[in-house]
């Protein structure tokens, strides 16, 4: 679930398995019965809800990589970029490769 905000919603019985949320909340929501297993839903995604016989098990441990909506288009141009510079040096030497000992040769190599 990514960017989801449950408001004044109320789950009765519900079976939370294997997920995995990205800036979702849950507010002012009631879950009764519920079962949360292999979920990395922690207490502060629940902002002033009620749990009545619920249970956690084997919630996700550890860093959850969490991005935003956000994300930054400068981020994402600048590591193109890096991509594209890291081939750089090897774009040069097959050039200067196929200046030396020609197209077919390097094409038979």
């Amino acid at each position: 679930m990514k960017s989801v905000t449950f408001e004044d919603s109320l789950f009765d019985e519900c079976y939370f398995e294997d997920i995995t949320s990205s800036n979702t909340f849950f507010k002012n929501c009631t879950f009764i019965s519920s079962v949360f297993y292999n979920t990395d839903l922690f207490e502060y995604k629940f902002i002033n809800s009620r749990m009545v016989n619920s249970t956690f098990l084997h919630n996700k441990e550890g860093c959850q990589l969490d991005f935003s909506d956000d994300n930054n288009a400068y981020m994402i141009y600048f590591v193109s970029f890096l991509g594209t510079l890291a081939v750089l040096p090897g774009n040069i030497v097959s050039a200067l490769l196929m200046d030396k000992i020609g197209r077919l040769r390097m094409l038979g190599g």
